[in-house]
Order: C-alpha cells, then structure tokens, then sequence
C-alpha cells in the first residue's frame, strides 16, 4: 500500500467539510473525493477546492474498486449500517461519533472488520486535542504522578437541530465525555452505575423513548481506577463544555468553565512546618502540538490563525482550529494506519468500549441505577 498514495471518499459534507481540505492536502492522499445528497454542497466544494463529487450515492462509492478508504460523517443513526457497508465492500472505514446506538450495532462492526481484514477508525475529537495530548505528556513525563479519578462531561443544547437529534439519549452520544478517561487510563470500562434526572416535554421524549435530559455515571475501569461522566442535551442551562478533569497524585488538570477556557492545573506543594500540602493552581495556556504531522498539515491546527509567513510563530499557541486542534490529528492517523498496514488507535475495540460504556450507562439509568456489565468486544 505504502508505493501509491491513497485515494479516499468522504461521505456527509455538513461537519465532514472540516475534513476535505486536510485530506486534500495530506501527501500520503492522491484524491479526495466527496458525496452528499445536498448537491449545493458538493458544488462549493468543487468550485472552491476543484474537488470531485462523481457519485450518486454510498453504494456507488463502494462498488469502485478505485477508492481505498471511505470516511463517514453522517447521521447518527446511519452509523453502524453504513459502517458494516463499507467493510464489507473491502474498503478501509473511518466513522465519526458514536459508533453505533445499540450493543448489538457495535458487534456488528467488529464482526465485519474482522472478516474484512480492514482498518476502521473511530474518529473522536477528544483523543487528539490540546488538553488530552498535554494531559497525556503529563502523565508519560511523571510529571501528574498516579491517576487517582477521572472526570468527564459534555453539555450541549441540541434545540433545533436535524430531526434526528430530537430528544436523543445522553450517554448514546457520551463519547465526549468517555473518551478522554479511556484513553488515559490505560485500561477499558468494564462496569456502571447511572442514573438520569429531570424531565423532558413530550415530544422530545417520543422519539427514543427517552425520559432523561440529563444523564450521570460512574464507570469501574478493568484496572481498578473509577471515573465519573455526565451528559446534558435538552431543556438545561449550561454553556458548552467538552470537558476533561484528571486528578493526580501529584497534579490535577481541569478544564475551564466554558469549552475555550484555558483549564487549571493544581499542584501539591511540601510545607515545611506543618501538616500536609499546600496548592498551587495555574491557569495554563495549551501549546499547539503539531510535531507528529506533515508539514502540509501543520497550518489546520490553528485554524484561520495559521500565518505562512509566521509558521513557527503563528503554530506556537492551540487556537482557533476545529474541536482543539483535533482535525489533522485523526485524518493523520487514518491515513498513516493504512499506508503502515497496522491498526489505528482509536480502532474498533476501543471505539467499541467508549461508546459501549455509554449505552450501557443508558441501561442502567433506565433501571434507576442498577450495575451493568460493558461487553469486552
């Protein structure tokens, strides 16, 4: 694979257009081509980047034995069907969050990578922006000391979004909050306790059959450690946050009050007269760490902030780019775990656990707390 470049099909051009111009630009990838029903969309993208939209639907995308990879960013409950679609078909499959919105959809796309012998990759945000990789050095460095709990949440308000949003359950969509835990903790969600709280009007409750605005839980890792999420979607008042919090034996990381905030970081300090620590709380800016791209892809990092004349200058601090800086990460590491013939880090084991963990909290909730155990996958 690694003596051609790769030709790869993005498929949903809402929040998928993020990703077209990074392909475009990525030099491991020869083309990009795109697909969506939304016609007008297409077109933009062709009289802007001069990028090809040939196809009609996914299907005709699959039967071209030309394209290698296929990235889906459609609707949630397409996911999983589309997914097993595109594995099936022989061809390497990318997938936004969440994975599916039933166990039985997420053994279904482990069954067919398995059979496919092809990449999937579970693209979550959150493993690659700048707090998660400044967390992760603080860990790897020592400098956080032992993880002792984990924290996670995601508050958004989804009035008025595509009909498919409507009263969505919480932890179906909890990636947010649960990725950042897994990926830290070294380990995978083996267990939960969750409940949900307050109510909805009905018509948001009649599309899934869901009670609860607001959902919590309490995840058991396999290695011992615990962590807490909590997912909002309709009818509360809360600004976004994506947030992750990381208590160390030796350092603590929390996020901002809002999802730009710069987070805090508070350390143990010795005293030396008395009983215990004292604390020391910064207010940290996030470095922009784009040393593991291509240089073609250093400028998506930042966003619109990106001065050619200035890279170095205009790379040094994480702002302005899409979801913290995630977007050249993950389209990276796709193309790389093709072109290297190996597994992706997000594959479909571990996006099968993150999302998992959040159904299954959903479970438990809808039995007013009960433990449910997270398959193994």
């Amino acid at each position: 694979m690694a003596s051609r470049k790769l030709k790869i099909a993005l498929v949903g051009l809402g929040f998928g257009g993020a990703f077209v111009e990074i392909y475009k630009c990525h030099p491991m990838v020869g083309e990009i081509v795109i697909f969506d029903p939304d016609h007008a969309k297409e077109k933009w993208f062709y009289d802007t980047f001069g990028i090809r939209a040939p196809y009609q639907s996914l299907d005709e995308i699959l039967r071209d034995d030309s394209v290698d990879a296929v990235h889906l960013v459609t609707p949630i409950p397409l996911h999983a069907e589309q997914s097993v679609a595109v594995l099936n078909a022989g061809k390497h499959c990318a997938c936004t969050v969440p994975m599916g919105v039933s166990l039985e959809e997420l053994r279904a796309i482990v069954e067919a990578k398995r059979k496919s012998g092809k990449n999937y990759m579970f693209m979550e945000t959150t493993l690659y922006t700048y707090q998660f990789m400044y967390v992760k050095k603080m860990l790897e460095s020592g400098e956080l000391g032992r993880i002792q709990f984990l924290r996670g949440s995601h508050y958004q308000d989804m009035e008025n979004w595509p009909h498919y949003w409507d009263g969505l359950t919480p932890m179906h969509y909890g990636t947010h909050a649960i990725a950042p835990m897994v990926g830290l903790s070294g380990s995978r969600i083996a267990r939960v306790h969750a409940f949900g709280s307050g109510t909805m009007r009905e018509d948001l409750v009649r599309n899934y059959g869901n009670p609860f605005p607001v959902e919590s839980a309490l995840f058991a890792f396999e290695n011992g450690l615990k962590g807490e999420a909590t997912r909002t979607l309709f009818e509360t008042a809360r600004i976004y946050q994506e947030g992750m919090f990381v208590y160390g034996s030796k350092k603590s990381f929390e996020w901002g009050f809002s999802d730009g905030d710069n987070p805090y970081i508070t350390s143990l300090v010795p005293r030396q007269d008395c009983r215990g620590y004292d604390h020391k709380v910064e207010v940290v800016t996030m470095p922009n760490d784009y040393s593991d791209l291509p240089e073609e892809l250093w400028r998506f990092t930042v966003g619109g902030n990106y001065d050619p004349l200035r890279p170095q200058e205009s790379l040094k601090v994480g702002a302005g780019a899409g979801h913290h800086g995630s977007h050249p990460h993950l389209v990276n590491e796709f193309v790389l775990s093709i072109v290297e013939e190996r597994k992706p880090w997000i594959d479909e084991i571990m996006g099968a656990n993150i999302t998992g963990a959040g159904i299954c909290a959903h479970l438990s909730a809808m039995r007013d707390g009960e433990l449910v155990n997270v398959p193994s996958f």
